[in-house]
């Protein structure tokens, strides 16, 4: 076979000579001799919708090619062989072209699996490899230095896909491919892209390429499943018109629903059938821009008139392919290559002599295979497909364009570059910064032929009755749409703009044909787990019970159950109303101060003061007197011992505190109307066996039996705030409840309304307070969490959110009805730091009085009068001299006066009573004029003036 090789080169070279001499004949410019006929091997899949455009694309190549440049002196020869879809034939298929024929190329094959196991021949025979269609990033030219790709690797177009999700706000998105090395290869790629824009990837669908229908049924029905509704197609054109025609029968090329299909499948829409085109309906693709050019057109036009002339294949596209237009470059540019790198016809090296087609061993090394290969690499043009131009071994991306699939066209909606994002036309020179916003977009049309944006949150919202300031429904009269606001609503809408995305959203009402709540709203969150909503706004409790089948994002208002109580005027006109002000304890503890101060003051004053003597009932009286009588200051006693002025300034500094207290607690009590609630505790509603009140359809029922111990029969189901105060007005003999158990947003609107007559005791029972419920497992939950903790953070936000719907509550707030829960009697802990020090200050005093009377009036020991000198009989010596005046202190008071008094003309003879005796008397006076009288209780010594 080698040997006829140069007898069938010789046969060509000899058939071009003549048919150059005919043309010459006819006028026509000669053709030049050709010095070599270049054999290049092609493997293709002839069956399938790429093999037979690029057969026809090549050959059209050649032709073109040499037209143009007839002065060549090298031609190919394009050998093609069947590959027929499978890995073994195209390795076989490239094996004998290699061997047998001694190719000095190879184009193909056609798939990436295909394609590894050829170049592993390329690296043994050196022989360049150069394919179209095998766009794997598992196979890399960087791994295979024989293996050049003059298509763009699949990862290319990666950026772009991230790109559209974030401009949809899509949060999570399903990729379905083909399980093939084609498939697989974009895989990790894809992950990467969506992971830098935090996108979740819930599920991976995986499709064999032999699965027949039923199997893809099987594979859908689970996707339905899983929620989720936006989903990326990455597999050939001959498993994708399959899972189509199967994804429509499954209802999920409807309204709702998003599909992107990548540059594989885009690529190849115009050879798939009319039916597969029909259950696309607004599919979105992703393709390399295809930019226009003459020399474009020209072949557009010579291709479909060929197609007519020449009665081609019927299934073969009739118009652009851009696979078939990269295989119609790569001709060009291996045209090129051979003719600039001076490549001849020779023989291989040959390693053995086996006559064997499959001996690895005994393939043949191609001398210029290295010298090819890099001339290759460096080629450039401008091809039908765009600037030829390779980096790394492989084409250079270009744009992307993004195209939507109405009917049987494809409209183009825009294009994607690495510069400037998206744009609506690439002709566009404006410098526009780099951006992803879908503005940038034309409008497209979505499946189920409908321009809302797929994934657009459908939320359930309750209606109510009541509180209507947190959630109000209502239908607009021309249209009968609802207008849904309110305090949720609000806080919602601010939440979204706090998103870093965006997020579509429809308002849907839960209610029934009368336009009335359609259930609890444990059955509406449920309806999340059904797929009727993708999540429910409004105020919706966050519960343990509830996360079991859905997901609650953070708190959006405070947390807690509390109860509201009947409130009742204090005692104001209580007979004992005087006795409010001040505590029990406090009362106790002033009486006990003011007796063990007046008793101090007493002993200090006692033998120094004759105002503190006399008989036992006066003096008692008089230490009850004293101290009582400081209140009012009307005390007339006066005290001559130090210490007890020094007692007295304490204590009269306790008392002054203590009355101004008390007056301005009794004045506050009398004129200011002070409510009580008529309950405080739980437990002595339930001692008394009161029924209580808890909203309708409510999860409050479960908390009152199970949490705080209330019997069914105990509980009376309320809706309005109407009804709420009139249960509570009946009071609990009357047919009404002790109180009313609901959360604490709702109890401040009702307490908004009537504070003047209710009021709220508690919280009783911790909740979490209300947020937004979405399925489980939601990737949206964290950012709106974070983004509710932004707007409840700022301050101004939120509290205009509040003031819009609460501003009544402010208003009835600042009524000068004061509603207590608590006693507002003054304790002891008020004062107990005077009490200390007035405490301290009188034993100090007392102790230092005793110790120095002891210690002056001590009897001395006697030793011939034992009995006498026994400790007890001192002790009642001792309280005798108590009892006895100090007669140092009075004497030298009475000496001053009376030689103040006294005439210095008058002597009085009369002799002076001894000591001893002025100590026997237990009460003195002294007055007079000009004289002094001196009365004791037995004598009296007078002196007067004489003449």
């Amino acid at each position: 076979m080698a040997n006829q090789k140069p007898l069938l080169s010789k046969f060509l070279s000899f058939l071009l000579l003549s048919l150059s001499l005919s043309l010459s004949l006819w006028g026509q410019p000669p053709l030049v001799m050709a010095k070599e006929v270049i054999p290049i091997g092609v493997v293709l899949d002839l069956k399938s919708p790429v093999g037979r455009v690029a057969e026809s694309y090549m050959s059209m190549a050649l032709s073109d090619f040499y037209a143009v440049n007839h002065n060549y002196s090298t031609r190919l020869s394009l050998l093609i062989k069947d590959s027929g879809n499978d890995i073994i034939a195209a390795a076989s298929a490239a094996l004998d072209l290699i061997k047998n024929e001694e190719v000095q190329a190879i184009i193909g094959p056609q798939k990436s699996a295909q394609a590894r196991f050829v170049t592993e021949l390329s690296r043994i025979s050196q022989v360049p490899i150069m394919s179209f269609s095998a766009t794997s990033p598992s196979l890399s030219p960087s791994q295979n230095p024989f293996f050049i790709r003059t298509t763009q690797d699949d990862s290319a177009q990666v950026k772009t896909i991230a790109d559209i999700v974030k401009a949809f706000g899509w949060r999570e998105i399903v990729p379905i491919y083909e399980d093939t090395e084609y498939g697989n290869g974009l895989i990790p790629y894809l992950m990467d892209a969506l992971q830098e824009i935090d996108t979740r990837v819930p599920y991976r669908s995986v499709i064999p390429p032999s699965s027949n229908n039923t199997e893809i049924r099987e594979e859908l029905n689970k996707l339905k499943a899983n929620h989720t509704r936006i989903f990326l197609v990455h597999m050939t054109a001959s498993l994708g018109s399959k899972f189509f025609v199967q994804a429509k029968n499954a209802e999920m090329m409807s309204e709702g629903y998003a599909w992107i299909l990548t540059a594989g499948l885009s690529s190849l829409l115009d050879p798939i059938s009319s039916k597969v085109m029909d259950s696309m309906q607004g599919v979105l693709g992703v393709r390399p821009y295809l930019p226009p050019s003459k020399h474009l057109k020209d072949f557009e036009r010579k291709w479909k008139r060929n197609l007519t002339s020449i009665k081609t294949r019927s299934k073969t596209t009739t118009s652009l392919n851009l696979f078939g237009l990269w295989a119609y470059d790569t001709v060009w540019a291996l045209a090129m290559a051979v003719e600039k790198a001076g490549i001849v016809h020779s023989s291989f090296l040959k390693q053995n002599a086996s006559s064997s087609n499959v001996d690895l061993a005994a393939l043949g090394i191609f001398e210029m295979g290295t010298r090819l290969h890099n001339t290759i690499l460096t080629t450039k043009f401008q091809g039908l497909s765009g600037n030829f131009h390779l980096v790394k071994g492989q084409l250079e991306p270009s744009a992307f364009e993004l195209f939507n699939i109405i009917g049987k066209t494809e409209i183009i909606i825009g294009y994607w570059t690495r510069q400037r994002g998206f744009s609506k036309d690439l002709n566009d020179n404006g410098e526009e910064a780099y951006s992803t916003s879908k503005e940038r977009l034309k409008p497209l049309i979505w499946p189920g032929y409908t321009t809302d944006q797929p994934t657009k949150l459908r939320i359930g919202v309750p209606v109510r009755k009541t509180f209507q300031e947190i959630l109000k429904v209502e239908w607009d009269s021309p249209t009968d749409k609802p207008i849904i606001s309110g305090f949720s609503i609000d806080v919602f809408l601010a939440v979204q703009r706090e998103l870093p995305f965006p997020l579509p959203y429809e308002f849907i009402p839960y209610m029934n044909k009368d336009k009335q709540s359609n259930g609890t709203y444990d059955e509406l969150l449920y309806q999340i787990k059904t797929q009727k909503y993708d999540a429910v706004v409004g105020d919706i409790t966050i519960l343990a019970s509830r996360a079991l089948y859905v997901d609650f994002t953070l708190p959006y208002t405070e947390a807690g159950v509390s109860m509201v109580v009947l409130v009742k005027d204090d005692e104001s006109k209580n007979l004992w109303i005087f006795l409010k002000p001040l505590s029990l304890n406090l009362w106790l503890t002033t009486g006990a101060t003011f007796i063990f101060t007046g008793f101090v003051v007493w002993v200090l004053e006692h033998r120094v003061n004759t105002e503190f003597r006399g008989p036992p009932k006066q003096q008692l009286g008089l230490i009850f007197w004293f101290s009582f009588s400081t209140l009012a200051f009307a005390h007339r006693e006066k005290v001559v011992n130090n210490w007890s002025r020094f007692v007295l300034i304490i204590w009269i500094f306790l008392v002054l505190i203590l009355t101004q207290s008390y007056t301005a607690s009794l004045t506050s009590m009398l004129t200011v109307q002070r409510l009580q609630p008529t309950f405080v505790d739980v437990k002595e509603i339930k001692k008394n066996g009161y029924f209580v009140g808890y909203p309708k359809n409510s999860f409050l029922k479960g908390i009152l039996i199970k949490q705080l111990g209330f019997h069914e029969s105990k509980l009376k189901p309320y809706e309005t705030h109407e009804e709420y105060h009139e249960a509570l007005s009946n009071g609990t003999h009357y047919g009404g409840v002790a109180a009313i158990f609901d959360e604490i947003p709702y109890l401040k609107l009702f307490l908004a309304k009537y504070c003047s007559k209710y009021t709220m005791v508690g919280p009783i029972y911790k909740t979490d307070g209300f947020g937004f419920a979405f399925r489980q497992r939601s990737p949206l939950v964290p950012y709106i969490s974070k983004a509710i903790f932004n707007v409840t953070q700022d301050k101004d936000k939120i509290e205009a959110i509040e003031k819009k719907y609460f501003s009544s509550q402010t208003a009835c707030e600042g009524q000068s009805t004061t509603i207590s829960s608590y006693s507002q009697s003054l304790g002891v802990d008020s004062f107990g730091g005077l009490f200390l020090i007035t405490g301290i200050t009188s034993i100090v005093s007392l102790l230092i009085n005793v110790f120095n009377f002891i210690y002056s009036h001590w009897p001395v020991s006697n030793d011939n009068n034992s009995t006498g000198n026994s400790f007890w009989s001192k002790i009642v010596e001792m309280a005798k001299h108590f009892d006895q005046k100090d007669l140092s202190h009075d004497f030298k008071r009475e000496e001053s006066r009376f030689h103040a008094v006294v005439n210095p003309n008058v002597l009085d003879p009369s002799p002076r009573p001894s000591i001893d005796e002025m100590q026997s008397h237990s009460r003195n006076s002294i007055e007079g004029t000009d004289g002094v009288v001196i009365h004791d209780d037995n004598r009296s010594l007078s002196s007067s003036s004489k003449a």
